[in-house]
């Protein structure tokens, strides 16, 4: 079954066509996620170095600009109709804490987060949405979405080109090891976030003075020692 499977693969990775399909699914992944495209070109990087059919180099191209093509369609829908779907997202949902952290983190950071963005679990449709609903101006988000699509391109690719390298003769075993890789870089990344952000509330509060705190007193007792009458002391 599993070498059906791969002879099946393997014929069809070896056509052109095989680029038709990762521009297209690299694309509707901007602005319609069914099926993640990066479990594409992770499997085609396997590929690649298992038995160098699809080349390496055009598998992260061909995945970098299906990417900026669909993050342009997301932006656009973002400019037209953002508020009108960021409304509909039922609060304290998945989709709904994306949405508010990128919104966040787009004010603090400008145009880096739709970099920072596509290694975040649902993170890409909202940024370049919620970039698209703000306004952010088009010239600077095809600047930084140009290094977002260009960076996870190799990135993916580049996982499943190690898996691929290291089950030669097994490239389902590659796959497999490629996604394993992809998916706990992702688990690291979101753990350091937040304790980095848990860190960080935690540090505002201790810098916040409490009431009184600036003058060493407890809260009312400047009150109570105040003149009354507005007699002077």
């Amino acid at each position: 079954m599993n070498e059906a499977i791969v002879h099946a693969v393997e014929g069809f990775v070896s056509t052109p066509w095989v680029y038709v399909a990762l521009f297209g699914i690299a694309m509707l992944d901007g602005f319609f996620p069914v099926v993640p495209s990066e479990t594409l070109v992770i499997t085609l990087g396997v590929f690649a170095a298992a038995q160098g059919d699809p080349a390496l180099f055009w598998v992260i191209v061909v995945a970098a600009l299906g990417a900026f093509a669909g993050d342009h369609v997301s932006y656009l829908i973002g400019r037209r109709s953002g508020a009108r779907l960021t409304a509909r997202l039922t609060e304290g949902s998945r989709t709904w804490r994306a949405y508010e952290q990128v919104g966040r983190m787009l004010t603090e950071r400008g145009g880096l987060v739709l970099v920072a963005a596509r290694y975040i679990p649902g993170g890409r449709t909202a940024a370049t949405l919620t970039t698209g609903a703000t306004g952010f101006p088009r010239r600077l988000f095809t600047r930084y979405d140009a290094v977002a699509v260009v960076s996870w391109a190799c990135y993916s690719a580049g996982l499943g080109y190690v898996g691929g390298a290291a089950f030669e003769e097994t490239p389902l075993y590659g796959v497999a090891l490629g996604l394993a890789l992809a998916f706990t870089i992702t688990l690291v990344h979101e753990g350091v976030r937040g304790l980095r952000t848990r860190a960080g509330g935690q540090a505002r509060c201790l810098r916040t003075p409490r009431p009184g705190a600036l003058s060493g007193r407890r809260p009312g007792e400047q009150a109570a020692h105040a003149p009354r009458g507005g007699q002077r002391p």
